[in-house]
């Protein structure tokens, strides 16, 4: 089986500063990355106060940035985040916060301030189709528009990292759920290759059940394993095992006849997490 060098992401949470001065509008003022597993927040704030501000509430404003930096020392992360949601609500406030994948957090930080504080995407490059970007796909597009005689539109198209390489055949889905934390987080952008070359065993497969229900089918991502026993006319598969990477869930098995000819569907094979950074 060939190796794949998965690129370590882990879950992380951002919140976008808000800055409402008496009489003036409301602006974004700055990004909070929360790492939960280090329990550390990371701050961008702006530096143009003076622009945003009246003179004494810049003069305070900014000093803002330094003693965040200081509270998350001392506090921790988590603490930190749930005393500004819970104190924060008059001049300065903090969003709800939204989940993404980082793999670099100093990185990922620069982009979200580039976004909600700037207003400017990191690269306004032309689409180049498979050479600079790659299809986003609903699962259900991903899993029905690679038949024979079916075509479909992507839904955007996601700039690929600079560290891999787009061909045809690869598109990028949307995976929900925990089952393969910590590899893929919950609601991550994942780039998948459409067929499996060589073995699957051992491989993280997308795959449809097309019977789940009628406007397409349920999908899952699970590593593939298999049993095989020799007979007269070659090998044959035994059993197929589809095996989450939680341990909170469960594996389960399938018949072969299930997966070459009954409901279930092999849509493509996993390659890499898309991290928040790279989008």
């Amino acid at each position: 089986m060939g190796t794949l060098a998965f690129k370590p992401v882990r879950k992380a949470q951002y919140l976008v500063v808000e800055l409402a001065p008496p009489g003036r509008p409301k602006v974004n003022a700055g990004v909070l990355l929360y790492d939960a597993e280090a329990d550390a927040v990371h701050v961008k704030l702006r530096q143009d106060w003076e622009k945003v501000a009246d003179p004494d509430d810049a003069e305070v404003l900014e000093h803002l940035e330094n003693e965040l930096r200081a509270r998350s020392r001392e506090l921790g992360g988590g603490r930190l985040l749930a005393s500004l949601e819970d104190t924060l609500s008059h001049m300065v406030r903090v969003s709800d916060r939204e989940s993404i994948a980082v793999s670099d957090f100093s990185r990922a930080l620069e982009r979200l301030y580039l976004r909600y504080v700037e207003g400017g995407e990191p690269s306004q490059v032309h689409v180049l189709r498979f050479q600079t970007h790659l299809p986003l796909y609903s699962l259900r597009a991903a899993a029905g528009g690679f038949g024979a005689d079916m075509e479909v539109e992507s839904e955007d198209w996601i700039r690929a990292p600079e560290d891999l390489s787009p061909a045809p055949g690869m598109f990028v889905a949307r995976v929900v759920g925990r089952s393969m934390e910590p590899l893929i987080p919950d609601g991550s952008l994942c780039v998948f290759r459409h067929g499996v070359a060589g073995t699957r065993q051992g491989r993280l497969l997308l795959i449809q059940n097309r019977a789940a229900s009628e406007s397409g089918g349920e999908f899952t991502v699970k590593r593939y394993t298999s049993r095989k026993a020799g007979t007269a006319e070659g090998w044959r598969h035994e059993r197929i095992r589809l095996e989450p990477l939680n341990p909170e869930f469960e594996a389960w098995e399938l018949e072969p006849s299930e997966l070459e000819d009954g409901p279930y569907r092999v849509c493509g094979e996993f390659l890499r997490v898309l991290p928040y950074e790279d989008q």
